[in-house]
């Protein structure tokens, strides 16, 4: 597989610093986005052949080259690659946001994404976190509980979000510890996910239908830039990147700043009224995830 990093790469922390920060921006940005679908006629599967059709044509030098199913990639990452960054994660976390106003929705997705990626590397691949990491994931769990029990006092939060989003999380930590050991390279990563879930997506359209031509210009306008080329197109390469140049807990790290961005977005952009319990909550998760990724640890 070819390598991240190009003859002129001179500084690759810089670059996964940079990749970290966009990721995270655009994630924040996604959530509102994909929120705001609520109010149009786009459904998951409209939105789905948005996200993955427009990165997937983009990107056709590159699978064509590689092809769906690389050499030298086991089966089994190929399928937890697509299923955790791909059709799988999106069509739960995308029909769990139509039910979830933006903050409690990434406090819960922007959480429990670190906490999932430390869970699967503890339980499967032996890794052993420290005090401070510990300390992370418990202000995880914690800040989560702040979010329910506030939510459980207002009627316009489901329990939905409170059990897809999570699932969507253990999908992403999924695609994270995969994506790492493939061997590709973030373009490479981004193109096959692209592939394999527009196809999935056009699959789905041709069973249950699409209400594309039902949406106005602005709203497939606003989709097409947030979702194809800024979720799936650039944030999918930026995380790679990041995952490549800084290794997986200091990219994860950056997650931190998802959750409190989403609340601030969805109260500006969307009108969502938000308390002292969310923003409590985010920063709290913020912080948590901070920790957890080991950033702060004692260096050894």
């Amino acid at each position: 597989m070819t390598s991240l990093s190009s003859p002129g790469t001179s500084n690759p922390l810089a670059a996964g610093y940079a990749g970290a920060a966009v990721t995270v921006l655009i994630w924040a940005t996604w959530v509102v986005a994909t929120r705001h679908t609520a109010a149009t006629p786009l459904g998951t599967v409209d939105i789905g052949l948005i996200r993955y059709g427009v990165p997937a044509i983009l990107l056709a030098p590159v699978w064509l080259r590689t092809g769906l199913l690389p050499k030298g990639v086991p089966l089994r990452l190929v399928v937890v690659m697509v299923a955790g960054a791909g059709a799988l994660f999106f069509q739960i976390t995308a029909a769990a946001l139509h039910v979830t106003p933006a903050a409690p929705g990434g406090i819960l997705l922007g959480g429990s994404m670190p906490l999932a990626t430390a869970l699967i590397g503890m339980v499967l691949f032996g890794e052993r976190p420290d005090r401070m990491r510990l300390a992370g994931l418990g202000a995880i769990v914690s800040g989560v509980v702040i979010l329910l029990a506030a939510s459980l006092q207002k009627s316009g939060m489901t329990m939905t979000g409170f059990v897809l989003l999570p699932l969507g999380a253990v999908l992403w930590a999924g695609f994270t510890h995969a994506f790492r050991r493939s061997g590709l390279s973030a373009l490479e990563g981004a193109a096959l996910v692209a592939a394999w879930s527009f196809l999935i997506h056009l699959g789905l359209a041709a069973v249950f239908g699409t209400h594309l031509a039902a949406a106005s210009l602005p709203d497939l306008a606003l989709q097409v830039a947030s979702q194809g080329i800024l979720s799936g197109l650039v944030a999918t390469f930026a995380y790679g990147t990041a995952i490549r140049a800084l290794g997986g807990s200091q990219a994860a790290a950056f997650t931190a700043i998802t959750p409190v961005l989403a609340t601030l977005g969805g109260a500006v952009f969307l009108g969502e009224s938000f308390g002292a319990a969310e923003m409590a909550a985010a920063l709290v998760v913020g912080a948590g995830v901070a920790l957890s990724t080991g950033v702060f640890s004692p260096k050894r």
